[in-house]
């Protein structure tokens, strides 16, 4: 037999109630720039690489949202974009809205004890390079979706008219930009497995492709 001690039904209440005002307060899913300076964002190497990479891919326009999975030297694993709701800025709803498209475009790393891959997102939308509280919830929903994912949380990007901007580290360019066209692909990709040699199977291929 064990013994405890119950709390009240008005502690109860009290509790529910302010889990409840929490998850309905879409302020309380979003993450200030001096609390996301101070989570330890890993730095891109060459942040202007990579926003070059995804805007010729992607070619997004304002309310265009990218995700991208980075290995450890930065080269391009998957990525995908989708178009923002209209509605509430909301973290816990961009949250879903990530996750959604890294579990489609690539598998998740909750084995590994340590992260090795790093996801980071690039957000084109109207306005200049300040911070939104928009913005904010995007940062919660990257870095919640990322730990659901087992995957590091890396940078926020945002792309205006005005040009890209990496939050919360200080670092920009005017280009590309909301409406510049694409540029030259920049962001590399890992190279396909040469095919192995030897053995019947390449004899066969040798032979067909002699014909």
């Amino acid at each position: 037999m064990t013994f405890g001690f119950a709390p009240s039904s008005a502690a109860s209440m009290s509790t529910s109630a302010n889990l409840s005002a929490a998850s309905a307060n879409p302020l309380t899913r979003m993450l200030e720039p001096a609390e996301w300076a101070a989570a330890g964002i890993p730095l891109l190497r060459n942040p202007r690489e990579v926003v070059s990479g995804l805007h010729a891919r992607h070619l997004p326009r304002p309310t265009t949202a990218i995700v991208a999975v980075l290995d450890a030297d930065e080269r391009l694993r998957a990525s995908a974009s989708f178009t923002r709701r209209s509605a509430p800025a909301d973290g816990w709803m961009f949250r879903n809205s990530l996750l959604a498209q890294l579990r489609r475009v690539i598998p998740h790393d909750l084995r590994r004890r340590t992260p090795v891959r790093t996801a980071v997102l690039l957000y084109c939308r109207e306005g200049d390079a300040r911070w939104t509280e928009e913005d904010g919830a995007w940062m919660w929903g990257l870095r919640d979706a990322c730990t659901l994912h087992g995957l590091r949380c890396g940078a926020y990007i945002t792309l205006t008219h005005d040009g890209w901007q990496v939050l919360g580290e200080g670092r920009g360019g005017r280009r590309p930009s909301a409406d510049s066209p694409p540029e030259s692909f920049a962001l590399t990709e890992a190279p396909a497995p040469l095919p192995r040699t030897g053995g019947a199977a390449s004899e066969v291929l040798r032979r067909a492709a002699a014909r």
